[in-house]
This record gives structure tokens, sequence and C-alpha cells, in this order.
């Protein structure tokens, strides 16, 4: 067998164990998700966005809350995505609300917004096909390849 043969066997039994870990994990997703999606963390975040309020700095903890639940189902020695990474390390970085923020309001608190919404993505598509997949599939659905490079398993 060569290196590519291996490297293949190998991802497809991680895309298996992922696969596992979300069905064991789905109880405690579903818990998760559904505080993410009540109105003092989804609906509350967006509007601080909107409204301008400082108290959207405070909201990083929730989106790393996500990533921690995210980071919790991998297999043993695979990494997050780093475009995941670079994402959610420059939007829930716990920076610290400064007045000159508000002459560049979206430059500092976009990233937040945009990281909180791709960590709520993967949220989502790791509890949609935890609950519909029996076992990886050759032709998939877009949100379960968009999960497998969450992992780097495609």
């Amino acid at each position: 067998m060569n290196k590519f043969d291996r490297e293949q066997m190998k991802r497809a039994q991680n895309e298996v164990i992922l696969l596992k870990n979300i069905k064991k994990n789905l109880p405690a997703l579903r818990k998760l998700h559904k505080q993410v999606c009540d109105m003092w963390w989804y609906e509350d975040f967006i509007y601080r966005f909107y409204h301008g309020s400082l108290k959207i700095f405070e909201r990083y903890v929730q989106t790393r809350e996500i990533v921690d639940a995210l980071r919790n189902l991998a297999p043993e020695g695979v990494e997050l995505n780093s475009l995941f990474l670079e994402i959610i390390n420059e939007g829930a970085s716990g920076k610290e609300f400064k007045t000159e923020y508000n002459q560049d309001w979206t430059k500092h608190t976009r990233p937040m917004v945009e990281a909180f919404l791709h960590a709520k993505f993967f949220l989502e598509m790791a509890i949609k096909y935890g609950q519909i997949l029996k076992k990886p599939e050759a032709f998939m659905p877009s949100g379960w390849a968009a999960l497998l490079y969450l992992y780097n398993l495609r």
C-alpha cells in the first residue's frame, strides 16, 4: 500500500470516528444549540452589533464555547481547519472595548459576528448530519462536506 492509499484509509477511518463522536454527543450538542439560538445569544449578539453596543465584546465567550464543543468531536490527532481557526482567533479573541473603536465600529466588531456565525454553522451541520447519516457516504451533501473540511478530512 502506498502513502496516498494509507492517507485515504486513515481519512476514511477518521470520518467514521467523527460521525460516531457526533452521534455520541448529540444530546450535548442539541443543548448547546438551544442555548446558541436563544434570543440572549443569537438575537442579542446581532442586535449588539447593529446597536453599537460595547456588550458585543463580551460575547466571544459564547463563540469559544461552541468551538470547544466542535474541537471535542475531533478524532485523536485531528486539528481544526486553519481558515476556521483564523476566523475564530480574529473574532473571538477576548479583545477589550476601546472608545476609539466607535470610529471604525465594523472593523473591530464584524470579525466577532463572523466568528460566531461560522461556529454556529458548524454546530448546526454536526447536529444535522449526526442525526441523518448512518455512515459517511461517497456522495455527500455540502453541509457534511463542509464539516469534513472543518476537521481537515476532505
